[in-house]
């Protein structure tokens, strides 16, 4: 059973639980039998005696539309409700053999399968909460922190896959904003049910597979590579969610995301903010939260956990000031480059 961080009493009176996970990677076939070992009983709640059981899943499932279906096929089978929202690894082509134009045909293509699924892709609500499925995509604008120029290292389109795994038309591209922009304005055809969610929710979860905001990554001095807060988040996506959480109270806004890889459960400026990946199966045996028993991580049982989740980075940061114009590498980085790369 996923462990669930409020007091084990509470499950017994709860009708509505929310579990969270990010970055699937059932490509990889010690992620898929994570999936298929889901315990079948939190499946069992599917509206039985009032209770739903509900799996946010924030992006990265597979990077084939065949094992995408799967993945969420056996999810479905386990949750009485699942939502989902792209991520980057998901519009990858390169092992799809010509099936696709684009990245985009491949994006309804996935979206086709969640509606035959039953997979929610827009908003609605259970129980109290309302849930909010965010499109995103990140721009190299979102990153406004110093860089740090004391190591060479590869260049985006060399480090980062999406560059040659995905295709899009002419008029969108990953070296500007345009694309980012252009998932975005994908939340506009849901401005009608988001509303609803706002009027007959007591509290809201939204979520999207990018970073809403750079305070959720560690300082670039702290990474292997420095230049990742390039291709990780949107700052339409942050004034989108902001807008949905208006005039909530304390306690009753949350935004779930991945991409990143890195465990996170801190609370900036009144919204709290939760990432809870599964993540490749190396990075599992360093940076998770004490292996892979806590995930799918329980963030709502009748109302959010009040538990602020034992998270490394966001332990780090709730404890310590962002420090965004230090360039001075940290230790570990520091050895990194001097065995693995050149410094400048």
């Amino acid at each position: 059973m996923p462990r669930e961080a409020a007091p084990a009493a509470a499950a017994v009176t709860a009708t509505t639980r929310v579990f969270v996970v990010s970055d699937l990677h059932t490509d990889y076939p010690e992620n898929m039998e994570w999936v298929r070992q889901l315990p079948a009983e939190v499946g069992a709640r599917r509206g039985e005696d009032g209770v739903t059981d509900a799996l946010v899943v924030a992006g990265d499932v597979a990077e084939t539309r065949d094992n995408f279906a799967r993945t969420m096929e056996v999810l479905r089978e386990r949750f009485g409700a699942v939502f989902y929202v792209p991520g980057n690894h998901d519009l990858w082509l390169r092992r799809e053999g010509g099936r696709y134009m684009d990245s985009l045909e491949k994006l309804t293509a996935l979206l086709d399968a969640c509606s035959e699924l039953g997979v929610d892709t827009g908003p609605r609500t259970i129980g109290d909460l309302g849930i909010v499925p965010l499109f995103s995509w990140y721009h190299k604008s979102f990153d406004k922190e110093k860089d740090v120029n004391s190591v060479r290292v590869p260049s985006l389109d060399m480090a980062c896959k999406d560059f040659h795994a995905c295709k899009w038309p002419e008029d969108l591209g990953n070296d500007d904003e345009d694309l980012a922009l252009y998932f975005d304005k994908l939340n506009d055809k849901n401005h009608d049910a988001i509303e609803e969610v706002k009027n007959n929710s007591k509290q809201i979860l939204t979520f999207s597979h990018f970073v809403p905001r750079q305070e959720l990554c560690p300082e670039k001095r702290m990474l292997y590579y420095p230049y990742l807060p390039k291709v990780i988040g949107s700052d339409f996506l942050e004034r989108r969610l902001r807008a949905i959480h208006s005039n909530r109270k304390d306690g009753t806004a949350c935004h779930v995301f991945g991409h990143t890889h890195f465990c996170w459960d801190s609370v900036v400026d009144e919204i709290r903010y939760v990432q809870a990946p599964l993540a490749y199966p190396r990075e599992r045996k360093r940076r998770m939260n004490g292996g892979e028993g806590w995930l799918p991580f329980c963030v709502y049982r009748d109302g959010f956990n009040p538990e602020i989740y034992p998270a490394l980075w966001s332990d780090y940061y709730n404890k310590n000031k962002r420090e965004p114009e230090n360039t001075q590498l940290a230790p570990w980085v520091a050895r990194h480059f001097a065995k693995y790369h050149k410094f400048i």
